[in-house]
Parts: structure tokens; C-alpha cells; sequence
């Protein structure tokens, strides 16, 4: 990523004149992480989800043992960040993991800070700004109402306040309204508009970094936004950490017997009335139920929106886990991943897909949850407009 400093003429002032205090941590510093990471392990080992321990090991191309180290090193830095800044004081300019999360890094602006730092096992680096100066300066960006101006945070390893802009032009305009030293900041003039997360029914979302399921359809309970999914997606508790959906919390979970959810999402995140049919959308405008020998169609964030008819209300469906009742019958074909995605005739909502057999090659049957026992029983109301 292309970075420019914000006005040409200060460039040279801005520079930031970093310093790591030896080219690595020194072995007086390297031994004392080495022994607070190895206790931290030790906590760690068996309290970990597994489903965690494979999402670090896949993402950061690690073995099992390589990922606990990696959380040991992250669990003693999380502790030094309750005590350092408090410990330095007016110097402290933030802590953060190395890339390889072998060392923490804690920067300064006070050389008289370095052996208190080498003796919590931190590797320090002398820089210019304290955070606390860079805090103010961000501050001063955060009621600025200029076009082009996507956002702004502090990168602690450079030592800097980014201004992230549709182009250097709009960052001139930023500091100069603002009225903060252009030495503090450093301009990312090649960022991307941000946007806003929402709930639309048949997207992926991804539970606590491990599965992927598909959102069934945007509800609310009270002032509270979110969806119903399936209920084998998530326990209460369960996180959504990624995917095309908002983030958000399972709040409610039957699985078996029903197999329906309901997760709440933060309060600003957009509901949209919608299911993606993966080649435009579908509006839902009410959850009318719709008769045997209806079309419907689904949707879901692996095989995307396939059609067929519904065969029969109420079906049982003895699965692995268990036994699921009240469920509708259709031929509607479903793969892994599309669980809990939308089925919907026209434009009402019918409910969240279980799960079925065959597969969309070949074909199949699909059962769904029907949403109408979900809204009622949680005091959900489907979002129609």
C-alpha cells in the first residue's frame, strides 16, 4: 500500500526518526518472554477450541504447536498492555506483536525507559511521538466532515497518524481544518471507500473463525437488529467473526428437536429486506406460508439460489444429532454451507434451510425450519420493508 506524507513541503520534518534498540530483542529480553509465553501456554493448553487452534494454524501457515506459541505470546502481551502504559507513563507510544509473534514491541520516547522495558521481556523502540500527542492529533480528525476523508487511526509501528483519503488533496484539506502538526501524519491516498455490514438472507457468515453457514432473514427484537439462521449453525454465545453478514452474537439456539436461531447484530448495522438470489434479489414482504405443491426457492452461500416445490409440512427427520420435528419437505437440492439459508415462494419468507440429502449435481431433498415458531417464540419480528 502507497503511502505519501501529507504536505510536500514538510516531508523531511515529518520523517520519523525510529529506533529499535538493537537489531533484536536482547537475550536478557528474549529469555524472560520466552519464560512468561511458556506459563501462558501452559494456561492455554486444553481451554482452547480446537476450531480456533485450525483457523490460526491455516491462516498463519503454522503446526499446532506453532499456533499455541503464537496465542502464548499474544496472552503475555495482552498483559503487558495493562501494565506499561501506566508504568511509563508521558513516553509510552504503544505496544504491539511482531509479525511473527516472537516479539512485543513497546515504543518510547525516553531512552531511560529501556532496561525497565528489556526486564518485562518487551524488545523497546525510540520514536518521536508519544501516544498520547498522536491520540490528541486523531481526536482533532474525528468531528471533520470532508469529502473524500474514508477515516484515520494510528499505526503504531510507524509512529504516525494515517489519513486515509480519496487523494493527497483531501489530506491538505484535513490538516489544515484540523490544524495538527503535519509532522504526525503520514497519508494513504490509494484506500478504498469503506461500507457499512448488513443482513440480507442467503449470505455466508462465518461462526467463532471456524464454520460457514448462510443467514436465513433480517429480524428485530424490540430495537434489537439481526437473523434467524439455523440452530445447528451456533449455541448461544457463539460468535459470528466474518463473512458477507454483520458480525454479531447468537442469542437463542434450538438444535435438535427444532433446528432454528436467532443472532443479534451491533445496533447501527442495516437490515435489508432481501434474500440474494446470487444473480440479483428477491424482496420479502411478508411470511405467508406457502401450500404442498408450491414452488420455492433458496438460497444459500455455497450452491447459491436453486428452485423446486414443497412436498410436505411437518416432517420428522432423524438426523446424526438427533431428532427434528415440524420441518418442511422440498426437492429443492442443498449442499454443507447453505444451512440455515433463506427459502422463500414469491415474496414471503418460509423459512431457514436444515438440511437434506443428494446434493446439486444430482439433485436431492432439503428440509426446512419454518420461521413463523422462530419469530413467535423469540418475539421476533421479520424485517419487510
Amino acid at each position: 500500500m502507497k503511502r505519501q506524507r501529507a504536505l510536500a513541503v514538510t516531508a523531511a520534518s515529518a520523517l520519523v526518526t525510529t529506533l529499535i534498540l538493537g537489531t533484536a530483542a536482547t537475550p536478557a529480553s528474549a529469555e524472560i518472554l520466552d519464560a512468561k509465553a511458556a506459563e501462558a501456554r501452559a494456561e492455554l493448553t486444553g481451554n482452547v477450541s480446537p476450531g480456533l487452534i485450525t483457523q490460526l494454524a491455516e491462516t498463519f501457515d503454522l503446526t499446532e504447536s506453532q499456533a499455541y506459541d503464537r496465542l502464548a505470546v499474544e496472552s503475555v502481551a495482552a498483559d503487558l498492555l495493562e501494565e506499561i502504559p501506566q508504568s511509563i507513563e508521558d513516553s509510552y507510544a504503544g505496544l504491539w506483536v511482531s509479525e511473527a509473534a516472537d516479539e512485543i514491541f513497546v515504543a518510547t520516547t525516553d531512552p531511560s525507559d529501556v532496561n525497565e522495558l528489556r526486564a518485562e521481556g518487551a524488545t523497546p523502540i525510540l520514536v518521536d511521538h508519544d501516544l498520547a500527542t498522536l491520540e490528541a492529533a486523531a481526536g482533532a480528525l474525528d468531528h471533520l466532515a470532508v469529502e473524500g476523508h474514508y477515516g484515520h487511526y494510528i499505526d503504531l509501528a510507524e509512529n504516525t497518524l494515517v489519513i486515509e483519503t480519496a487523494d493527497s488533496a483531501v489530506a491538505e484539506q484535513i490538516v489544515a481544518a484540523s490544524g495538527i502538526d503535519p509532522a504526525l501524519v503520514t497519508v494513504d491516498a490509494e484506500a478504498d471507500a469503506p461500507q457499512t455490514f448488513y443482513v440480507r438472507g442467503g449470505d455466508s457468515y462465518i461462526i467463532e473463525n471456524s464454520w460457514r453457514c448462510s443467514v436465513g432473514f433480517a429480524v428485530r427484537r424490540g430495537s434489537t437488529p439481526g437473523f434467524v439462521t439455523a440452530g445447528h449453525c451456533g449455541s448461544v454465545g457463539n460468535r459470528v467473526t466474518s463473512g458477507e453478514a454483520a458480525p454479531g452474537t447468537f442469542q437463542a439456539s434450538v438444535f435438535p428437536g427444532s433446528d432454528a436461531a436467532w443472532v443479534s447484530v451491533g445496533a447501527s448495522e442495516p437490515l435489508y429486506n432481501q434474500v440474494n438470489m446470487y444473480s440479483g434479489t428477491r424482496y420479502v414482504y411478508n411470511s405467508s406460508q406457502a401450500a404442498v405443491g408450491s414452488s420455492i426457492c433458496r438460497s444459500g452461500s455455497t450452491t447459491g439460489w436453486y428452485c423446486g416445490t414443497v412436498q410436505a409440512f411437518n416432517q420428522t427427520v432423524n438426523y446424526a444429532e438427533g431428532t427434528v420435528r415440524g420441518l418442511t419437505r422440498t426437492n429443492v437440492c442443498a449442499e454443507p454451507g447453505d444451512s440455515g439459508g433463506s427459502f422463500i415462494t414469491g415474496n414471503s419468507a418460509q423459512g431457514m434451510t436444515s438440511g437434506g440429502s443428494g446434493n446439486c449435481r444430482t439433485g436431492g431433498t432439503t428440509y426446512f425450519q419454518p420461521i413463523g415458531p422462530a419469530l413467535s417464540t423469540w418475539g421476533l419480528t421479520l424485517v419487510t420493508s
